[in-house]
């Protein structure tokens, strides 16, 4: 009810506008005591066995996280913290500050259930991020990752000087992070998903948490590959064969997409990524064909067109580990994090699964 109620004034005003008073009151509202509390007696609930999981040595209390691109700039991590996510995904942000692509460029497609943004990586910088990140640190209560990328002037030949700069001025206070290179609102961005460019930057990123490893000691921190869902098949291959073979942690299928599915909104034809209900099938056969490539050996975090338990559930059984939401929060509100966990434990039990890692990939 009360997001209804929210919902009502929200889309009356433009979505960046809304997106920017929706993040900065959560922000605004963690400073003040006691909200952090109530939050998590309205949107909270109870760490499950069933759905409980220890991935990369990090506690996951359930598999239902934030996906990034709600918080850029690491904002309001208490905030979602506390409405029931597993986990929190901050950014994308590079290492300087950039305003990004001109307004207006994040559109609402209602008749779709969707989103198309063309963004273009707007945020604060590191240095911002770190303030934030930092801030935060008090009231974390679940892994935090960083989606790190590229700033647009810096070119693709150069471009792992960019992600080695993330993750220095922000290892100490990450979880964990993700290497976006799949964007469509960052020219050529997506040429680093292939061949020499690919490995040469997976590389150059797992040096650098080597050393960041190495200074602030315990082994090097998680890293992972967030891709298209506009891949050929032949790429796709590819594509996750070097990042198998490159030794990181785990690959985020998908991005949005460029591909405009039967759309039935206004704003379907603008330019940008779409996100949302008709990404649900591409992305969920992306991550079948990745849980097939590996073999299952390689942990796939599910991101694309949830907007129910069922739809957690499958991505699931196609091989997510863990799933992700952002469209859907902002068309169900803060109370479908619940809805989902809750759902997804009563199709576990319901299938006679004792544990969620027993259904991931059962049906790739």
């Amino acid at each position: 009810m009360l997001y209804r109620l929210a919902k009502s004034v929200l889309f009356r005003l433009d979505a960046e506008t809304a997106h920017h008073l929706t993040v900065g009151g959560l922000s605004r509202a963690a400073r003040i005591p006691g909200t952090l509390a109530l939050m998590r007696r309205m949107y909270g609930q109870e760490a499950s066995p069933l759905l409980s999981q220890t991935l990369w040595g990090l506690e996951f209390a359930n598999p239902v996280g934030l996906a990034a691109g709600l918080d850029k700039n690491g904002e309001a991590v208490p905030a979602f913290s506390s409405i029931g996510f597993g986990f929190v995904e901050v950014g994308t942000v590079t290492p300087r500050p950039q305003p990004g692509n001109d307004k207006p460029r994040l559109f609402r497609l209602p008749e779709d259930e969707a989103l198309i943004n063309r963004m273009g990586f707007n945020n604060i910088g590191i240095d911002g991020m770190a303030a934030n990140l930092r801030a935060a640190s008090a009231h974390r209560t679940v892994p935090v990752a960083v989606n790190i990328g590229k700033n647009k002037t810096t070119p693709n030949e150069r471009a792992e000087d960019d992600y080695r700069q993330c993750l220095a001025a922000l290892y100490p206070l990450a979880d964990l992070f993700v290497v976006n290179i799949s964007s469509p609102n960052t020219p050529d961005l997506r040429k680093l998903q292939h061949g020499g460019d690919l490995r040469r930057l997976l590389a150059a990123a797992s040096a650098e948490l080597a050393r960041q490893a190495e200074r602030h000691g315990g082994p090097p921190k998680p890293l992972l590959v967030k891709i298209a869902p506009d891949l050929s098949e032949d790429e796709l291959r590819e594509t996750v064969g070097i990042i198998a073979d490159s030794g990181v942690s785990g690959i985020v299928a998908t991005n949005t997409t460029v591909a405009r599915p039967n759309l039935q909104s206004a704003h379907g034809g603008e330019s940008g990524g779409l996100s949302g209900r008709p990404l649900f099938h591409k992305s969920t056969g992306i991550i079948r064909s990745i849980y097939r490539l590996t073999e299952g050996k390689l942990p796939i975090v599910g991101c694309g067109g949830i907007f129910s338990a069922e739809d957690a559930y499958e991505k699931i059984r196609a091989g997510a580990s863990l799933v992700q939401l952002y469209t859907a929060l902002i068309y169900r509100g803060p109370g479908l994090v619940r809805e989902v966990n809750r759902g997804l434990g009563e199709r576990l039990r319901r299938d006679g699964f004792t544990h969620i890692s027993q259904a991931v990939g059962i049906d790739a």
